[in-house]
């Protein structure tokens, strides 16, 4: 049965999964120039501040650029001790460094938690800033934070089918691969690599 995954891990997982498989056997990245991140931040308006009047510029795509690069090498760490995602195998950032850049940037904006309770609905708590901030680097960071703090890490995996570079949230407990397109990829590779090895 699949368990429903929380804005933040949504929000989390969005992030990492701007690296992709590019569909010749190469990695694709989504965030490399300005527009590739405006396109991405108005895809996610309804959990990100200001998303739809957002217009980004180049500093800010380095800011995002550098968290996603913390949030891999994050995710790396949480699927041990199964391997990373083949994308991060190589080039990941230490640890230490990670968490680093991870809490400078959700200290770019100062949050409260502010209490939210309408008539005939329970009460919802949600953050809200303090000070004007880099709003989108820091809820990026919290959504991180609060995913990689959450249960919801447990099911975080790295996605081995052949060209695959993707994290996922494992839904059920023979889920190997980040969607059905990937199983079948695996079951080819897997197919064409016995007859080969009977020949």
């Amino acid at each position: 049965m699949r368990e429903p995954i929380s804005r933040d891990a949504r929000l989390a997982l969005d992030l990492a999964l701007t690296v992709r498989h590019d569909g010749n056997g190469g990695v694709a990245d989504d965030l490399t120039e300005p527009a590739g991140l405006t396109a991405w931040v108005r895809t996610h308006s309804e959990v990100l501040p200001d998303a739809g009047r957002f217009t980004a510029d180049a500093a800010q795509l380095a800011a995002v650029r550098d968290l996603r690069a913390a949030v891999r090498a994050l995710f790396a760490r949480a699927v041990r001790p199964g391997e990373p995602s083949p994308a991060d195998a190589t080039r990941l950032l230490p640890v230490p460094e990670a968490v680093r850049r991870l809490n400078e940037a959700a200290a770019r904006t100062p949050t409260v938690p502010v209490l939210d309770w309408p008539e005939g609905a329970g009460p919802d708590v949600r953050p809200q800033p303090v000070r004007a901030g880099d709003d989108l680097t820091a809820a990026l960071a919290h959504a991180v934070i609060a995913f990689l703090a959450s249960p919801d890490r447990d099911r975080l995996r790295a996605c081995h089918a052949p060209r695959c570079v993707r994290y996922f949230l494992k839904d059920h407990p023979r889920q190997e691969w980040c969607k059905p397109s990937c199983g079948n990829r695996a079951r080819v590779a897997r197919h064409h690599q016995r007859h080969r090895t009977t020949k």
